[in-house]
């Protein structure tokens, strides 16, 4: 049969079906104007004359279609007036699908192919029923399969949406078992809701200020991310000056802070932190597959947010620019710190090719610097009798390891206790990621020097090395970030020698004495005799309330040696929410009390230093004086009990 024959074939089957009219008769079809190009398997449409909705724009699904006559796509990206919308799935099967139904009609019916193109669900609904040439071909091209379980295109187009700068996605579907629990309103304008899953884990559903824009105000933001990118604005208030520029008018502040973030900012990451409860968030790789997933208040849950691999590199890029550190495929890991437009801290840990599939990250906020132990106190981390037990101890120079699992809370303590230090004593420091409250130590002043180290590549020096070296830079205290390594035998080692005679402290992975000292003997290698230099063990952990997340000093255990015989006695031990005393001290057992006392005192003088201590902490923390430069001076002023 010839062409023209089988084209007629098609149009007399068609008409039996009642689908003539999708054919169009003698009527015009207006053109698209959208341009298409293929990013890797991803199809991108620019739809600039329209507003991109796959679901209700028949012209734009015509153009997708044709596209993907010859070529399959994994998603179609189109972008329209300052807005992306992404489609997977069940809706690029279906318009695939069709473009391989046009493909095998080729030139035989343009117009059944138009019809076909445009409306894909409705032809395939009515071939379904039939048999003939025209069944026969979407059958091959899978356009039946695709169609069988949607019932309109609202159902398989419906894309996640996002600023075209901003690179990333929003999904807005909701499971129809999802319970709402919680609706939160941020800082940024942005509002958090999250919702409970039966059948998974907690939602964390963020509706981004950026899609309360008007198309006028998205394309202002367009053009003044433009200029920024040109370099026709630059330097300080670049995103106001940039806003400016694009509209003539003053800034407005809400143009100014959404693109001040997706320029000098971490982009929607600062709407995720601007949620004082969340302290985690991971980028998973490949990010076009995997959502963006945080901890709030100590709960894993999963966004509704997906990065695009341009907003990945757009981080990759943000980090080596703040950090000063390599990240490429010749240096794949990366180990840095940030901070976010709103000067919330955040620690960096990135992987990228060929350590893992394209770049990943997770971001944990920072311990809280502004911390001092009576800010503890007045928050119910622990109560003023263990908070001035701590502080005796530390002042003494105990040797004090600090204990707990992840986001439980060590860093922060850690960092409240070099206040605790006498303010003459020299304190060296040594951190890999800088963490702990050097300046703020400092400006108090605090003889405090930093270490920073790395693995051993380039200008860093290893852990065991900056430790080496911190000994030979004065007299004083000694305290290492996190203990997890080599260079916990060389700290060890110079503890049970004596070549450090003041406080040494540091952070380490773990849950109580017994943990700690398993993982340092076994797995870091240290003698059972070294261990027996620590005098504390201190474990935190962050625990779950009415009113969400929280952390405290569970138990506090000092360490007892003999020879290579060790063991752990508790004094201080949870009793309801909060670490109680055991009686250890007031019946006079303690090994560790007795070896604080000095030459001219007595077990007593120690106890009594610590109820004054007690009663101390207790008044800074009823009158609200918890800053450090407030309790610093009082401390200026305590002297030595």
């Amino acid at each position: 049969m010839s062409q023209d024959g089988v084209a007629s074939a098609f149009r007399s089957v068609l008409d039996e079906l009642g689908l003539g009219s999708l054919l169009g008769g003698d009527q015009t079809k207006a053109p698209c104007a959208c341009r298409v190009s293929f990013d890797e398997d991803h199809l991108v449409v620019d739809a600039s004359d329209c507003d991109g909705d796959l679901e209700t724009v028949a012209a734009c699904r015509r153009t997708v279609v044709e596209a993907l006559t010859e070529r399959d796509a994994s998603a179609i990206v189109t972008r329209s007036n300052g807005i992306e919308r992404r489609y997977e799935r069940l809706g690029v099967e279906l318009l695939g699908a069709a473009g391989r139904f046009v493909g095998l009609l080729g030139d035989r019916d343009e117009e059944l192919a138009a019809a076909a193109a445009e409306n894909p669900l409705e032809v395939a609904t009515e071939l379904e029923r039939q048999i003939g040439p025209v069944a026969d071909v979407a059958v091959d091209a899978g356009l039946l399969e695709a169609a069988a379980d949607i019932d309109r295109y609202g159902s398989a187009l419906t894309s996640t949406v996002g600023l075209t700068i901003g690179h990333y996605f929003v999904d807005r579907r909701i499971d129809d078992d999802a319970r709402l629990r919680d609706v939160e309103t941020l800082e940024t304008g942005s509002e958090a809701r999250i919702y409970s899953r039966e059948d998974g884990v907690a939602l964390y559903a963020l509706d981004v200020v950026d899609g309360t824009l008007s198309e006028p105000e998205r394309n202002h933001l367009v053009e003044g991310y433009e200029a920024i990118a040109e370099g026709i604005v630059e330097g300080d208030r670049a995103a106001s000056r940039a806003i400016e520029y694009a509209t003539d008018e003053p800034a407005d502040p809400l143009l100014t802070r959404v693109l001040s973030k997706h320029t000098n900012g971490y982009g929607v990451l600062e709407d995720l932190f601007a949620d004082p409860r969340v302290t985690d968030v991971y980028v998973t790789s490949p990010v076009s597959k995997n959502p963006i997933r945080i901890v709030v208040d100590g709960e894993s849950m999963t966004t509704n947010i997906h990065l695009t691999p341009d907003g990945a590199q757009a981080l990759a890029s943000r980090v080596r620019r703040t950090s000063g550190r390599a990240f490429s495929r010749a240096n794949p890991t990366v180990d840095a710190t940030a901070a976010l437009e709103n000067g919330t801290g955040v620690r960096v840990a990135g992987v990228t090719d060929p350590v893992a599939e394209g770049v990943a990250f997770a971001f944990r906020e920072e311990a809280d610097d502004r911390f001092t132990l009576p800010g503890l106190v007045a928050n119910d981390t622990m109560s003023a009798e263990v908070a001035a037990f701590l502080s005796v101890a530390i002042e003494r120079n105990a040797a004090t390891l600090i204990a707990g699992t992840r986001g439980s809370g060590k860093t922060t303590l850690l960092g409240t206790l070099l206040y605790e230090l006498p303010p003459e004593t020299r304190t060296v420091l040594i951190e890999d990621t800088p963490e702990l409250p050097v300046e703020p130590l400092q400006a108090v002043d605090r003889d405090v020097q930093a270490l920073r180290t790395g693995t051993g590549d380039g200008p860093e020096i290893t852990p065991e090395a900056a430790l080496r070296t911190a000994l030979r830079l004065g007299d004083g205290a000694l305290v290492l970030g996190e203990i997890r390594g080599e260079e916990a035998r060389v700290l060890y080692e110079a503890m049970r020698v004596g070549a450090n005679a003041n406080a040494v402290l540091g952070t380490i992975h773990g849950d109580g004495a017994d943990e700690i000292y398993e993982r340092v003997v076994s797995d870091l290698d240290v003698e059972p005799s070294s261990f027996g230099a620590t005098d504390l063990v201190v474990t935190v952990e962050s625990y779950r309330t009415p009113n969400g997340r929280k952390r405290r000093v569970a138990r506090i255990e000092e360490v007892i040696a003999k020879g290579d015989d060790i063991w752990f006695e508790p004094l201080y031990e949870l009793d309801g929410e909060q670490a109680a005393p055991t009686g250890r001290i007031d019946r006079g057992e303690s090994h560790l009390v007795d070896r604080l006392t000095r030459s001219t005192e007595e077990y007593a003088t120690v106890r009594r230093a610590i109820a004054d201590r007690t009663e101390l902490l207790s008044r800074l923390a009823a009158d609200g004086r918890t800053n450090p430069p407030e309790v610093a001076a009082v401390y200026a002023d305590r002297g030595q009990e």
